[in-house]
């Protein structure tokens, strides 16, 4: 009687998963590619058209854990370089992205170009280009989702595409108080498949972003900086982010964020000097899943490097 049940169960649950894999598209929303609390400091990871407008060669590393406390829980590091050539007028970088969800891992690489035109003296509009790869891998295998321990003789292999080339573009316009982008980070549709019942899901839709923000004096030690961020897919809800930061004595930023229907959370920076800036947020979930982590928690470094002994009078706001 014991094996008739197994094999029941068995049965059942190969039942289950094909009905999961078939209704996926129908029933799933899920998150294509990291997001991040402090976007308002590193859009050059959706749009190519920021690199080179720091005027320094800059570097940026990203940290972020989300949902701590859950086994397998998201977590992505960054790091993004950029700096202008030629009179400032172009600008280069590149950006890499590990990220981990589970049994999943992606690795990204990207090579960002800009090019600006100067619309007056005070604004100026640039062009960008972004071209990589995706290297992405799910052992199946490594998940246990029994008690004991023991693999599901249901997930077994691996779903793999060691290599799945991409390009998008932006435009960035900015000043020093202010500043609109509109990018397409990924203008190809890839789709991963692997050797589990020709398992096969879309993985990168094409996605466009746009995201602004405004500088505001409010007194000689206090500046008022509110931002957005949209992001929308075919098959996927809208999206938008809106924060609220404060700048204090040129020295320190502190704000708070809300993402639409998931988080609200907190950002801080620390202006050390020219050079360097250390960041920190946290997030809160609303949804129910609140009930099971510790938060989101997201560390940035930055340092940059100025090619000339030019002072700059106010810190960089974007």
């Amino acid at each position: 009687m014991k094996t008739v049940n197994m094999k029941i169960l068995n049965k059942f649950r190969k039942a289950m998963f094909t009905l999961l894999i078939i209704s996926g598209p129908l029933l799933l929303f899920g998150q294509q590619d990291p997001i991040y609390s402090q976007y308002i400091f590193n859009p050059q990871i959706v749009n190519p058209a920021y690199v080179g407008s720091w005027q320094t060669m800059g570097f940026m590393a990203l940290s972020r854990h989300q949902w701590v406390g859950i086994t397998g829980h998201p977590a992505t590091q960054t790091f993004a370089f950029q700096t202008p050539i030629i009179s400032q007028n172009i600008g280069i970088g590149f950006d890499i992205v590990v990220d981990q969800l589970g049994s999943e891992r992606r690795l990204i690489f990207d090579f960002d170009y800009s090019y600006r035109i100067k619309l007056n003296e005070f604004t100026s509009l640039r062009f960008g280009l972004k071209g990589g790869f995706t290297n992405y891998n799910n052992n199946l295998a490594s998940l246990r989702p029994f008690p004991d321990n023991t693999p599901d003789p249901v997930l077994f292999g691996v779903v793999e595409n060691k290599f799945m080339p991409n390009v998008g573009s932006g435009l960035f316009l900015y000043s020093d108080k202010f500043y609109l982008s509109f990018a397409v980070p990924k203008l190809f549709e890839n789709s991963f498949k692997g050797n589990v019942a020709n398992f096969s899901k879309m993985s990168e839709a094409r996605e466009y972003y746009l995201l602004g923000g405004i500088v505001f004096n409010l007194s000689d030690k206090l500046k008022f900086k509110p931002t957005f961020m949209t992001k929308a897919a075919v098959g996927s809800p809208f999206q938008y982010d809106v924060s609220a930061n404060f700048l204090i004595a040129d020295k320190f930023w502190i704000g708070g964020i809300y993402r639409s229907g998931d988080a609200v959370g907190a950002i801080a920076q620390w202006i050390m000097s020219d050079r360097l800036r250390i960041g920190y947020a946290y997030d809160f979930t609303l949804t129910d899943l609140r009930y099971y982590h510790q938060g989101v928690h997201e560390l940035m470094i930055s340092y940059e490097i100025a090619f000339t002994k030019k002072k700059f009078t106010s810190p960089r706001y974007f």
